[in-house]
Parts: structure tokens; C-alpha cells; sequence
């Protein structure tokens, strides 16, 4: 398992308009021989607790999913040219979307490289947003090796 950089950006898209957030954060990066595995923390403002996110990427480019757990709990499943059904837990209760994957990207060279996935996401069977996540990591190599497996 290595220390990682991230530089993660996420594009909403609703209605003609585009929303964006940017986050640099350290994390880890495992290779489990079908996929990559990359999981860091976001924090939240106090009082909220942070968020543990953890994102698998098959390496077949068939599948991508990301897991948050903490104030919000989700799980997407986006996987290229499917629907899937995934519930979005919140403070005032679940929600249950529709998710269409669309793309799935992987470049990684062994020093760095990016993780990227499109989908859509319907509630109710309508189309809420248009959604893209590009990760960006650089293998921190001037940290401590986490020496898990």
C-alpha cells in the first residue's frame, strides 16, 4: 500500500449549469491484483464527523465504486453502460437514485496517474445531474510506507 496525493475534482451538471469541488487530500493507493483501491478522509465543518471515503476501480475498466461513510453514508456503483440502484443516507433520511455509468478511465505509470468515471444519476426515474470525478494521485514517496497489504 502506498501514501498518495490526491487532487480530486467533481462536476455536477443540472440544468444547463455546472457546479464544481476541488479537494487535495493524502490517502492510499492498493493494487489487489483486479482492482485499485484508494481510500482517504474528508473532513467536514465541526460539528459534523468526518468522512471515510473509499473508491475500488476494476482494473478491467468494467466497474468503479465509491463507498462514504460517516455523516453521509453512500455507496455508488457505476458500472459502463448500467443502471444501478444505490441509497444515499442522509441526516433526514435515504434517498434512492438511479446510477448510470457512462465512462471509466484509469492511466497509472507506477509514480502517478488518474482515476476518471462519468455517470448520471436519476431520482425517481428523472434525470437529476450529469456527473464526472477525476482523481489525480502522485505517490508520495517521502512518507512512511504504510507496510499493509
Amino acid at each position: 500500500m502506498d501514501r498518495i496525493l490526491l487532487d480530486i475534482t467533481g462536476v455536477q451538471r443540472i440544468d444547463g449549469q455546472s457546479d464544481k469541488i476541488q479537494l487535495t487530500t493524502m490517502g492510499t493507493l492498493r493494487d489487489d491484483g483486479t482492482a485499485y483501491i484508494v481510500k482517504y478522509t474528508e473532513e467536514q465543518a465541526p460539528p459534523v464527523s468526518p468522512v471515510k471515503v473509499t473508491v475500488r476501480i476494476q482494473k478491467d475498466k468494467s466497474a468503479a465504486g465509491i463507498t462514504r461513510s460517516g455523516a453521509i453514508d453512500t455507496c455508488l456503483l457505476i458500472e459502463r453502460s448500467k443502471r444501478n440502484l444505490c441509497h444515499y443516507n442522509t441526516e433526514f433520511g435515504d434517498i434512492l437514485m438511479g446510477i448510470y455509468g457512462k465512462d471509466i478511465e484509469i492511466e497509472h505509470n507506477g509514480e502517478s496517474g488518474s482515476f476518471f468515471f462519468s455517470y448520471d444519476i436519476d431520482v425517481n426515474g428523472s434525470l437529476a445531474s450529469k456527473n464526472s470525478i477525476d482523481i489525480e494521485f502522485k505517490i508520495n514517496r517521502n512518507s512512511e510506507n504504510t507496510g499493509e497489504n
